[in-house]
Protein backbone atom coordinates (compact mmCIF):
# COMPACT_ATOMS: atom_id res chain seq x y z
CA UNK A 1 0.00 0.00 0.00
CA UNK A 2 3.02 2.40 0.61
CA UNK A 3 4.16 1.76 -2.72
CA UNK A 4 1.59 2.60 -4.24
CA UNK A 5 0.72 5.56 -2.36
CA UNK A 6 4.28 6.88 -3.66
CA UNK A 7 3.51 6.09 -7.20
CA UNK A 8 0.50 7.72 -7.03
CA UNK A 9 2.29 10.93 -5.73
CA UNK A 10 5.03 10.34 -8.15
CA UNK A 11 2.78 10.74 -11.25
CA UNK A 12 0.85 13.42 -9.10
CA UNK A 13 3.83 15.77 -9.15
CA UNK A 14 3.67 15.62 -12.95
CA UNK A 15 0.95 17.55 -13.62
CA UNK A 16 1.87 21.45 -12.98
CA UNK A 17 0.12 23.35 -10.12
CA UNK A 18 0.26 26.89 -10.33
CA UNK A 19 0.21 28.97 -13.22
CA UNK A 20 3.94 29.58 -13.87
CA UNK A 21 4.18 25.43 -14.03
CA UNK A 22 1.26 25.10 -16.76
CA UNK A 23 3.50 28.35 -18.91
CA UNK A 24 6.63 26.57 -19.05
CA UNK A 25 4.86 23.19 -19.61
CA UNK A 26 2.80 24.84 -22.44
CA UNK A 27 5.95 27.00 -24.17
CA UNK A 28 8.12 23.31 -24.00
CA UNK A 29 5.35 21.45 -25.75
CA UNK A 30 5.36 24.57 -28.42
CA UNK A 31 8.80 24.48 -28.81
CA UNK A 32 9.12 20.67 -29.00
CA UNK A 33 6.55 20.68 -31.39
CA UNK A 34 8.18 23.24 -33.72
CA UNK A 35 11.70 21.13 -33.26
CA UNK A 36 9.90 18.42 -34.58
CA UNK A 37 8.28 19.57 -37.38
CA UNK A 38 11.56 21.38 -38.29
CA UNK A 39 13.69 18.17 -38.50
CA UNK A 40 10.63 16.48 -40.33
CA UNK A 41 11.13 19.77 -43.05
CA UNK A 42 14.69 19.06 -42.75
CA UNK A 43 14.99 15.23 -43.46
CA UNK A 44 12.28 14.37 -45.78
CA UNK A 45 11.81 18.02 -47.52
CA UNK A 46 14.00 18.29 -50.57
CA UNK A 47 14.73 21.97 -51.92
CA UNK A 48 12.42 24.01 -53.19
CA UNK A 49 9.73 21.60 -52.57
CA UNK A 50 6.49 22.64 -49.88
CA UNK A 51 7.19 22.34 -46.36
CA UNK A 52 5.62 20.11 -43.69
CA UNK A 53 3.00 22.40 -41.93
CA UNK A 54 5.54 25.47 -41.50
CA UNK A 55 9.29 26.18 -41.87
CA UNK A 56 11.54 28.89 -40.31
CA UNK A 57 14.10 28.46 -42.67
CA UNK A 58 15.84 30.73 -44.40
CA UNK A 59 13.49 33.35 -42.65
CA UNK A 60 16.15 35.71 -41.60
CA UNK A 61 17.55 36.01 -45.07
CA UNK A 62 18.88 39.04 -46.52
CA UNK A 63 18.77 40.62 -42.88
CA UNK A 64 20.85 43.94 -41.99
CA UNK A 65 24.12 42.92 -40.58
CA UNK A 66 23.47 45.38 -37.92
CA UNK A 67 20.39 43.35 -36.80
CA UNK A 68 22.05 40.83 -37.17
CA UNK A 69 25.34 41.27 -34.81
CA UNK A 70 22.46 42.34 -31.79
CA UNK A 71 20.83 39.08 -32.73
CA UNK A 72 23.78 36.75 -32.23
CA UNK A 73 25.84 38.13 -29.56
CA UNK A 74 22.49 38.77 -27.53
CA UNK A 75 21.61 35.46 -27.92
CA UNK A 76 24.69 34.15 -26.97
CA UNK A 77 24.68 35.98 -23.65
CA UNK A 78 21.21 35.25 -22.52
CA UNK A 79 22.25 31.94 -23.48
CA UNK A 80 25.18 31.94 -21.32
CA UNK A 81 23.36 33.91 -18.63
CA UNK A 82 21.24 30.79 -18.53
CA UNK A 83 24.22 28.78 -17.69
CA UNK A 84 25.20 26.76 -20.82
CA UNK A 85 28.41 26.02 -21.35
CA UNK A 86 30.43 28.17 -24.11
CA UNK A 87 31.61 25.24 -25.66
CA UNK A 88 27.79 24.21 -26.48
CA UNK A 89 25.78 27.51 -26.62
CA UNK A 90 27.87 29.14 -28.91
CA UNK A 91 27.44 25.88 -31.17
CA UNK A 92 24.14 25.28 -30.76
CA UNK A 93 23.16 29.21 -31.77
CA UNK A 94 25.33 28.99 -34.51
CA UNK A 95 23.72 26.14 -36.28
CA UNK A 96 19.99 27.96 -35.28
CA UNK A 97 21.27 30.98 -36.98
CA UNK A 98 22.85 29.07 -40.45
CA UNK A 99 19.19 27.44 -40.80
CA UNK A 100 17.25 30.78 -40.25
CA UNK A 101 18.91 33.03 -42.19
CA UNK A 102 20.30 30.41 -45.25
CA UNK A 103 19.51 26.80 -44.83
CA UNK A 104 19.81 23.43 -43.72
CA UNK A 105 22.49 22.98 -46.50
CA UNK A 106 24.54 25.97 -44.37
CA UNK A 107 25.78 23.48 -42.03
CA UNK A 108 28.06 22.61 -44.44
CA UNK A 109 29.97 25.38 -42.99
CA UNK A 110 30.85 23.17 -39.37
CA UNK A 111 33.02 20.35 -41.11
CA UNK A 112 34.88 22.61 -43.22
CA UNK A 113 35.85 25.33 -40.22
CA UNK A 114 36.26 22.32 -37.60
CA UNK A 115 37.97 19.62 -39.71
CA UNK A 116 41.18 22.12 -40.27
CA UNK A 117 41.45 22.53 -36.54
CA UNK A 118 41.39 18.92 -35.86
CA UNK A 119 44.30 18.54 -37.96
CA UNK A 120 46.55 21.45 -36.73
CA UNK A 121 49.83 20.31 -35.49
CA UNK A 122 50.58 22.63 -33.43
CA UNK A 123 47.47 22.22 -30.85
CA UNK A 124 49.18 18.47 -30.12
CA UNK A 125 51.26 20.97 -27.86
CA UNK A 126 47.72 21.71 -25.82
CA UNK A 127 47.31 17.94 -23.93
CA UNK A 128 50.85 17.16 -23.61
CA UNK A 129 51.58 20.41 -21.57
CA UNK A 130 48.73 19.98 -19.49
CA UNK A 131 49.66 16.52 -18.69
CA UNK A 132 52.90 17.69 -17.77
CA UNK A 133 51.56 20.36 -15.51
CA UNK A 134 49.17 17.45 -14.14
CA UNK A 135 51.71 14.88 -13.78
CA UNK A 136 53.53 17.14 -11.58
CA UNK A 137 50.99 18.32 -9.44
CA UNK A 138 50.17 14.92 -8.68
CA UNK A 139 53.73 14.15 -7.70
CA UNK A 140 53.33 16.91 -4.82
CA UNK A 141 56.13 19.06 -6.56
CA UNK A 142 53.80 22.31 -6.36
CA UNK A 143 53.68 22.24 -2.45
CA UNK A 144 57.39 21.13 -1.92
CA UNK A 145 58.14 24.46 -4.31
CA UNK A 146 55.92 26.64 -1.96
CA UNK A 147 57.53 25.46 1.23
CA UNK A 148 60.66 26.71 -0.49
CA UNK A 149 60.17 30.07 -1.59
CA UNK A 150 58.07 29.81 2.00
CA UNK A 151 61.31 29.49 3.91
CA UNK A 152 63.15 31.68 1.68
CA UNK A 153 61.44 34.84 1.64
CA UNK A 154 58.95 34.18 4.63
CA UNK A 155 61.19 37.09 7.40
CA UNK A 156 60.49 39.74 5.36
CA UNK A 157 57.62 42.29 5.84
CA UNK A 158 55.05 40.85 2.74
CA UNK A 159 57.60 37.99 2.50
CA UNK A 160 54.47 35.89 1.88
CA UNK A 161 52.56 37.35 -0.55
CA UNK A 162 55.72 37.96 -2.16
CA UNK A 163 56.56 34.15 -2.06
CA UNK A 164 52.90 33.48 -3.06
CA UNK A 165 54.17 35.28 -6.57
CA UNK A 166 56.79 33.93 -6.88
CA UNK A 167 55.85 30.80 -6.65
CA UNK A 168 53.45 31.35 -8.78
CA UNK A 169 55.34 32.92 -11.79
CA UNK A 170 57.58 29.33 -11.74
CA UNK A 171 53.91 27.38 -11.08
CA UNK A 172 53.08 29.34 -14.40
CA UNK A 173 56.39 28.17 -16.28
CA UNK A 174 55.01 24.89 -15.19
CA UNK A 175 51.11 24.63 -15.45
CA UNK A 176 49.92 27.55 -18.52
CA UNK A 177 46.40 27.56 -17.12
CA UNK A 178 45.11 30.42 -15.06
CA UNK A 179 42.68 27.94 -13.24
CA UNK A 180 44.63 25.29 -11.97
CA UNK A 181 47.44 27.99 -10.95
CA UNK A 182 44.42 30.10 -8.75
CA UNK A 183 43.03 27.20 -7.52
CA UNK A 184 46.26 25.37 -6.45
CA UNK A 185 47.95 28.71 -4.74
CA UNK A 186 44.90 29.26 -3.52
CA UNK A 187 44.98 25.74 -1.29
CA UNK A 188 48.09 26.45 -0.36
CA UNK A 189 49.73 29.61 -0.05
CA UNK A 190 46.26 31.25 1.00
CA UNK A 191 45.61 29.51 4.17
CA UNK A 192 49.49 30.28 5.52
CA UNK A 193 48.63 33.77 5.44
CA UNK A 194 45.48 34.48 6.73
CA UNK A 195 46.99 31.87 9.70
CA UNK A 196 49.59 34.32 10.27
CA UNK A 197 47.19 37.68 10.25
CA UNK A 198 47.48 38.44 6.98
CA UNK A 199 45.61 41.30 5.56
CA UNK A 200 42.60 39.09 3.37
CA UNK A 201 42.41 41.76 0.72
CA UNK A 202 46.51 41.57 -0.16
CA UNK A 203 46.52 37.66 0.48
CA UNK A 204 43.62 36.96 -1.14
CA UNK A 205 44.62 39.44 -4.36
CA UNK A 206 48.27 37.93 -4.44
CA UNK A 207 47.03 34.59 -5.05
CA UNK A 208 44.85 35.84 -8.21
CA UNK A 209 47.39 38.32 -9.48
CA UNK A 210 49.91 35.70 -9.30
CA UNK A 211 47.72 32.66 -10.68
CA UNK A 212 46.85 34.54 -13.71
CA UNK A 213 50.73 34.96 -14.58
CA UNK A 214 49.71 31.42 -16.33
CA UNK A 215 48.25 33.11 -19.58
CA UNK A 216 51.06 34.89 -19.91
CA UNK A 217 54.62 32.73 -18.90
CA UNK A 218 55.40 29.97 -20.98
CA UNK A 219 54.25 27.26 -21.42
CA UNK A 220 51.15 29.04 -21.72
CA UNK A 221 48.43 27.09 -23.52
CA UNK A 222 46.47 30.71 -24.31
CA UNK A 223 49.79 31.55 -26.87
CA UNK A 224 49.19 28.33 -28.23
CA UNK A 225 46.07 28.78 -29.41
CA UNK A 226 46.44 32.27 -30.65
CA UNK A 227 49.42 31.40 -32.37
CA UNK A 228 47.06 28.97 -34.10
CA UNK A 229 44.40 31.24 -35.03
CA UNK A 230 46.61 34.45 -35.79
CA UNK A 231 49.04 32.31 -37.87
CA UNK A 232 52.24 33.54 -35.65
CA UNK A 233 54.93 31.62 -34.54
CA UNK A 234 54.35 30.16 -30.80
CA UNK A 235 58.23 30.00 -30.53
CA UNK A 236 58.43 33.99 -31.24
CA UNK A 237 55.09 34.50 -29.35
CA UNK A 238 56.62 32.45 -26.06
CA UNK A 239 59.48 34.74 -26.24
CA UNK A 240 57.95 37.94 -26.60
CA UNK A 241 55.94 37.17 -23.06
CA UNK A 242 59.22 36.52 -20.89
CA UNK A 243 59.81 39.91 -20.04
CA UNK A 244 56.24 41.45 -20.08
CA UNK A 245 55.43 38.37 -17.62
CA UNK A 246 59.00 38.90 -15.65
CA UNK A 247 58.12 42.59 -15.07
CA UNK A 248 54.32 42.04 -13.77
CA UNK A 249 55.58 39.13 -11.29
CA UNK A 250 57.92 42.09 -10.26
CA UNK A 251 55.41 44.91 -9.79
CA UNK A 252 53.13 42.48 -7.99
CA UNK A 253 55.75 41.39 -5.24
CA UNK A 254 57.01 45.13 -5.35
CA UNK A 255 53.52 45.95 -4.55
CA UNK A 256 52.86 43.62 -1.39
CA UNK A 257 56.51 44.45 -0.18
CA UNK A 258 56.35 47.90 0.01
CA UNK A 259 53.01 48.09 1.48
CA UNK A 260 53.72 46.10 4.07
CA UNK A 261 57.16 48.29 4.67
CA UNK A 262 54.88 50.69 5.17
CA UNK A 263 52.30 48.84 7.03
CA UNK A 264 53.36 46.45 8.62
CA UNK A 265 50.45 45.07 10.04
CA UNK A 266 49.17 43.81 6.66
CA UNK A 267 51.23 41.33 6.34
CA UNK A 268 54.09 40.88 9.63
CA UNK A 269 57.18 38.72 8.84
CA UNK A 270 57.31 35.40 9.97
CA UNK A 271 58.80 34.76 13.80
CA UNK A 272 62.00 33.88 14.45
CA UNK A 273 61.42 30.18 15.74
CA UNK A 274 60.01 29.45 12.28
CA UNK A 275 62.60 30.55 10.31
CA UNK A 276 65.57 28.77 8.73
CA UNK A 277 69.11 29.30 8.67
CA UNK A 278 70.96 30.07 5.46
CA UNK A 279 72.46 26.25 5.23
CA UNK A 280 69.11 24.81 4.97
CA UNK A 281 67.62 27.17 3.02
CA UNK A 282 70.21 25.60 0.43
CA UNK A 283 69.30 22.34 1.13
CA UNK A 284 66.27 23.14 0.63
CA UNK A 285 66.34 23.82 -2.99
CA UNK A 286 67.40 20.47 -4.07
CA UNK A 287 64.07 19.32 -3.94
CA UNK A 288 63.60 22.10 -6.83
CA UNK A 289 66.59 21.01 -8.75
CA UNK A 290 64.64 18.91 -11.17
CA UNK A 291 61.15 20.26 -11.97
CA UNK A 292 63.20 23.70 -13.01
CA UNK A 293 65.87 21.79 -14.77
CA UNK A 294 62.44 20.36 -16.79
CA UNK A 295 61.56 23.84 -17.23
CA UNK A 296 64.55 24.97 -18.59
CA UNK A 297 64.75 22.03 -20.72
CA UNK A 298 61.20 22.54 -22.29
CA UNK A 299 61.62 26.52 -22.75
CA UNK A 300 65.02 25.87 -23.55
CA UNK A 301 64.44 23.63 -26.81
CA UNK A 302 61.68 25.77 -28.20
CA UNK A 303 63.40 29.30 -27.49
CA UNK A 304 67.00 27.79 -29.47
CA UNK A 305 64.53 25.86 -32.24
CA UNK A 306 66.10 22.99 -31.25
CA UNK A 307 62.76 21.16 -31.06
CA UNK A 308 58.96 22.41 -32.19
CA UNK A 309 56.74 23.50 -29.14
CA UNK A 310 54.67 19.85 -29.61
CA UNK A 311 58.15 18.15 -29.44
CA UNK A 312 59.53 20.50 -26.32
CA UNK A 313 55.57 19.52 -24.63
CA UNK A 314 56.20 15.55 -25.49
CA UNK A 315 59.85 16.21 -23.69
CA UNK A 316 58.09 18.00 -20.74
CA UNK A 317 55.96 15.28 -20.56
CA UNK A 318 58.39 12.31 -20.56
CA UNK A 319 60.70 14.75 -18.08
CA UNK A 320 57.52 15.09 -15.38
CA UNK A 321 57.01 11.28 -15.14
CA UNK A 322 60.99 11.49 -14.48
CA UNK A 323 60.76 14.20 -12.18
CA UNK A 324 57.89 12.32 -10.37
CA UNK A 325 59.99 9.00 -10.07
CA UNK A 326 62.68 10.67 -9.09
CA UNK A 327 60.81 11.94 -5.86
CA UNK A 328 59.10 8.67 -5.68
CA UNK A 329 55.62 9.88 -5.97
CA UNK A 330 55.21 7.89 -9.80
CA UNK A 331 52.20 5.67 -9.06
CA UNK A 332 49.61 4.10 -11.03
CA UNK A 333 47.29 6.29 -9.07
CA UNK A 334 49.28 9.58 -10.12
CA UNK A 335 49.66 8.14 -13.53
CA UNK A 336 45.41 7.39 -13.77
CA UNK A 337 44.83 10.60 -12.38
CA UNK A 338 47.08 13.36 -14.16
CA UNK A 339 45.72 11.51 -17.60
CA UNK A 340 42.04 12.20 -16.50
CA UNK A 341 42.80 15.64 -15.90
CA UNK A 342 44.60 15.97 -19.39
CA UNK A 343 41.63 14.08 -21.39
CA UNK A 344 38.82 16.77 -19.27
CA UNK A 345 40.89 19.99 -20.13
CA UNK A 346 41.79 18.97 -23.13
CA UNK A 347 38.60 18.69 -24.29
CA UNK A 348 37.01 21.33 -22.95
CA UNK A 349 39.57 23.64 -24.49
CA UNK A 350 38.87 21.92 -27.64
CA UNK A 351 35.18 22.05 -27.62
CA UNK A 352 35.11 25.81 -27.02
CA UNK A 353 37.43 26.28 -29.81
CA UNK A 354 35.24 24.14 -31.87
CA UNK A 355 31.50 25.91 -30.94
CA UNK A 356 33.47 29.88 -30.63
CA UNK A 357 34.67 28.74 -34.05
CA UNK A 358 32.14 27.99 -36.13
CA UNK A 359 30.19 31.09 -34.29
CA UNK A 360 32.72 33.52 -35.77
CA UNK A 361 33.09 31.54 -38.98
CA UNK A 362 29.53 31.76 -39.58
CA UNK A 363 29.16 35.96 -38.69
CA UNK A 364 32.10 37.01 -40.71
CA UNK A 365 30.20 35.22 -43.43
CA UNK A 366 27.39 37.41 -43.34
CA UNK A 367 30.05 40.55 -43.25
CA UNK A 368 30.41 40.44 -39.78
CA UNK A 369 33.72 41.11 -39.84
CA UNK A 370 34.24 43.99 -42.33
CA UNK A 371 31.22 45.63 -39.94
CA UNK A 372 32.88 45.71 -36.85
CA UNK A 373 36.26 46.79 -38.55
CA UNK A 374 34.09 49.58 -40.29
CA UNK A 375 32.79 50.02 -37.21
CA UNK A 376 36.15 50.40 -34.84
CA UNK A 377 37.87 52.72 -37.76
CA UNK A 378 34.83 54.85 -38.53
CA UNK A 379 35.30 56.32 -34.65
CA UNK A 380 37.82 58.31 -36.05
CA UNK A 381 40.49 57.84 -33.24
CA UNK A 382 44.37 57.14 -33.93
CA UNK A 383 46.05 54.09 -33.80
CA UNK A 384 46.67 53.85 -30.38
CA UNK A 385 43.16 54.91 -29.31
CA UNK A 386 41.62 52.29 -31.43
CA UNK A 387 44.32 50.08 -29.74
CA UNK A 388 42.81 51.56 -26.40
CA UNK A 389 39.22 50.86 -27.67
CA UNK A 390 40.09 47.05 -28.19
CA UNK A 391 42.02 46.36 -24.89
CA UNK A 392 38.56 48.24 -23.16
CA UNK A 393 36.24 45.36 -25.43
CA UNK A 394 38.54 42.58 -24.38
CA UNK A 395 38.33 43.38 -20.73
CA UNK A 396 34.77 43.66 -20.88
CA UNK A 397 34.22 40.24 -22.89
CA UNK A 398 36.51 38.77 -20.18
CA UNK A 399 34.07 39.63 -17.44
CA UNK A 400 31.50 37.69 -19.07
CA UNK A 401 33.55 34.28 -21.52
CA UNK A 402 35.60 32.12 -21.59
CA UNK A 403 39.34 32.96 -22.34
CA UNK A 404 39.31 30.80 -25.47
CA UNK A 405 35.95 31.92 -26.66
CA UNK A 406 37.23 35.70 -26.58
CA UNK A 407 40.35 34.88 -28.68
CA UNK A 408 38.05 33.06 -31.34
CA UNK A 409 35.96 35.57 -31.52
CA UNK A 410 37.85 38.96 -31.13
CA UNK A 411 41.36 37.86 -32.42
CA UNK A 412 40.30 37.09 -36.03
CA UNK A 413 38.41 40.47 -36.35
CA UNK A 414 40.92 42.71 -34.11
CA UNK A 415 44.10 41.22 -35.67
CA UNK A 416 43.36 42.44 -39.42
CA UNK A 417 42.75 46.24 -38.15
CA UNK A 418 45.52 46.49 -36.27
CA UNK A 419 47.39 45.28 -39.04
CA UNK A 420 46.41 47.56 -41.06
CA UNK A 421 47.47 50.73 -38.68
CA UNK A 422 50.93 52.30 -38.36
CA UNK A 423 51.92 52.57 -35.15
CA UNK A 424 54.63 54.97 -34.93
CA UNK A 425 55.33 55.07 -31.67
CA UNK A 426 54.54 57.48 -28.09
CA UNK A 427 56.59 60.10 -26.27
CA UNK A 428 59.14 59.70 -29.24
CA UNK A 429 59.79 56.24 -28.34
CA UNK A 430 59.44 54.26 -31.86
CA UNK A 431 56.57 51.78 -32.25
CA UNK A 432 56.78 48.21 -34.06
CA UNK A 433 56.96 48.20 -37.74
CA UNK A 434 55.76 45.35 -40.04
CA UNK A 435 55.44 41.74 -39.06
CA UNK A 436 56.66 42.90 -35.68
CA UNK A 437 52.95 44.34 -35.40
CA UNK A 438 51.41 41.01 -35.07
CA UNK A 439 53.44 39.65 -32.03
CA UNK A 440 53.40 42.54 -30.64
CA UNK A 441 49.52 42.82 -30.44
CA UNK A 442 49.50 39.26 -29.28
CA UNK A 443 52.09 39.77 -26.18
CA UNK A 444 49.45 42.80 -25.29
CA UNK A 445 46.46 40.45 -25.73
CA UNK A 446 47.93 37.98 -23.51
CA UNK A 447 49.01 40.73 -20.93
CA UNK A 448 45.14 42.00 -21.47
CA UNK A 449 43.59 38.57 -20.55
CA UNK A 450 45.05 38.74 -17.17
CA UNK A 451 42.92 42.21 -16.23
CA UNK A 452 39.88 40.37 -17.49
CA UNK A 453 40.44 37.38 -15.45
CA UNK A 454 40.44 39.17 -12.08
CA UNK A 455 37.89 41.87 -13.35
CA UNK A 456 34.86 42.40 -11.31
CA UNK A 457 31.79 41.15 -11.70
CA UNK A 458 32.35 38.20 -13.26
CA UNK A 459 36.22 37.32 -14.05
CA UNK A 460 36.93 33.75 -13.73
CA UNK A 461 39.81 33.95 -11.68
CA UNK A 462 37.41 35.54 -8.99
CA UNK A 463 35.48 32.10 -9.13
CA UNK A 464 38.24 29.85 -9.18
CA UNK A 465 39.60 31.84 -5.48
CA UNK A 466 35.75 31.40 -4.23
CA UNK A 467 35.66 27.98 -4.26
CA UNK A 468 39.36 28.12 -1.83
CA UNK A 469 38.32 30.77 0.34
CA UNK A 470 36.93 30.53 4.01
CA UNK A 471 33.20 31.86 3.91
CA UNK A 472 33.43 33.98 6.51
CA UNK A 473 35.32 36.08 3.70
CA UNK A 474 32.39 37.46 1.79
CA UNK A 475 32.46 37.64 -2.04
CA UNK A 476 33.04 41.69 -1.76
CA UNK A 477 36.25 41.09 0.06
CA UNK A 478 37.59 38.97 -3.43
CA UNK A 479 36.23 41.18 -5.41
CA UNK A 480 38.17 44.24 -3.40
CA UNK A 481 41.03 42.75 -3.75
CA UNK A 482 41.14 42.48 -7.36
CA UNK A 483 41.20 46.12 -7.75
CA UNK A 484 44.89 47.29 -6.89
CA UNK A 485 45.85 44.38 -8.65
CA UNK A 486 44.07 45.38 -11.62
CA UNK A 487 45.40 48.79 -11.65
CA UNK A 488 48.89 47.03 -11.70
CA UNK A 489 48.27 45.01 -14.88
CA UNK A 490 47.11 48.28 -16.68
CA UNK A 491 50.51 49.81 -15.56
CA UNK A 492 52.05 46.41 -17.10
CA UNK A 493 49.60 46.82 -20.04
CA UNK A 494 50.61 50.61 -20.66
CA UNK A 495 54.16 49.83 -20.20
CA UNK A 496 54.08 47.03 -23.05
CA UNK A 497 52.12 49.63 -25.35
CA UNK A 498 54.40 52.62 -24.66
CA UNK A 499 58.27 50.17 -24.75
CA UNK A 500 57.35 47.76 -28.20
CA UNK A 501 61.25 46.87 -27.16
CA UNK A 502 59.93 44.71 -23.55
CA UNK A 503 57.80 42.14 -26.64
CA UNK A 504 60.21 42.59 -29.36
CA UNK A 505 63.57 42.58 -27.58
CA UNK A 506 64.29 38.37 -27.11
CA UNK A 507 62.44 37.80 -30.21
CA UNK A 508 64.96 40.01 -32.15
CA UNK A 509 67.90 38.33 -30.38
CA UNK A 510 66.46 35.34 -31.03
CA UNK A 511 65.31 35.08 -34.49
CA UNK A 512 67.46 38.36 -35.83
CA UNK A 513 64.42 41.36 -37.70
CA UNK A 514 61.66 40.04 -37.62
Amino acid sequence: MTSNVGVGAARQSLIPSTRFGWMITILFCAFAFVVTVEVLNTLFVGRGAEPFLFTFQSTLAGIPIEYLSIAMFGSLLMVLSAGMPLSFGSGALTVVFMYLVGDKYMVNLIPTRIFPMMTDYQLSAIPLFIFMAAMLERAGLIDEMFTVVYKWMGGLRGGLAAATVFASTILAAMVGIVGAAVVTMGMIALPAMLSRKYDPKLALGSVMAGGTLGILIPPSILAIIYAVVAQASVGELYLGAVLPGLLLSGLYMSYALIRCYINPALGPALPVEERVSMKEKLLLLRGMIAPIILIVLVLGLIFTGAATPVESAGVGSAGAMIVAAMHRRLTFQSIKEASFICIRNSALVLWIMFGASIFVAFYVLQGGGEFVSEMILGTGLPPYGILMLMMVILIFLGMFLDWVGILLLAVPIFVPIVMSLPFEGLFGIPGPKGPEIALWFGVIYLVNMQMSFISPPYGPALFYLRGTTPKEIPTSTIFAASLPFIFLQAVGLSMCIIFPELTLYLPRLAFGNL
